[in-house]
């Protein structure tokens, strides 16, 4: 009896030694979502976008009223410097008028649309970066709940080659966004 208690202890060690040591097969769950479906439909991101069109547009429509004005100045200076009995003096007071007003709107164009320090793409990054991150909060959120551990943006520079549409989270994140729960 004895060595059949050992004998079955035995057994049953060396199964659930077994068991401890083998491989856990863990299962892999990877989504993706498309950013650009996102950005285009999120009420938040709508707006900044809107935002940040309007004021290109102003600055636009200013930059267009000063190389107007530029090109007046130029023709003006063109027709003075044909004109006989001009002074010297006056036409350098010319001149000098245009290259300033030429140079006030090339430093207006840097100011505004330089990359990377120019104040469209400071605006850019303070109008969306608070879009951003309730997006990828709520991206964090649904992926949590879908036990996934990698989230690919199939509109990122990430190539995703081939997706399954039931691993496109896209439209549970918006959903989750437009809830404003994030």
């Amino acid at each position: 009896m004895k060595k059949l208690v050992a004998l079955s202890l035995i057994l049953f060690t060396a199964a659930l030694f077994a068991q401890t040591t083998q491989p856990q097969t863990a299962t892999l769950k990877i989504g993706y979502v498309d950013s650009e479906v996102i950005l285009a439909q999120y009420p938040e991101a709508i707006k900044a976008k809107s935002d940040l069109e309007g004021l290109v547009a102003k600055w636009r429509k200013d930059l267009d009223s000063m190389q107007t004005d530029l090109q007046k100045s130029y023709a003006d200076y063109q027709k003075q410097s044909q004109e006989k009995n001009v002074k010297q003096d006056d036409l350098q007071k010319s001149q000098k008028n245009v290259v300033e007003k030429e140079q006030r709107a090339q430093q207006f164009q840097q100011a505004k649309f330089a990359q990377p320090n120019g104040e469209y793409f400071v605006r850019q990054e303070q109008l969306m970066k608070p879009v951003k991150e309730k997006i990828f909060k709520a991206i964090d959120e649904v992926s949590n709940s879908e036990a996934m551990q990698f989230v690919f943006d199939k509109a990122g520079e990430v190539v995703l080659l081939k997706a399954d549409a039931q691993f496109d989270i896209t439209f549970k994140v918006l959903d989750l966004l437009k809830r404003g729960k994030k």
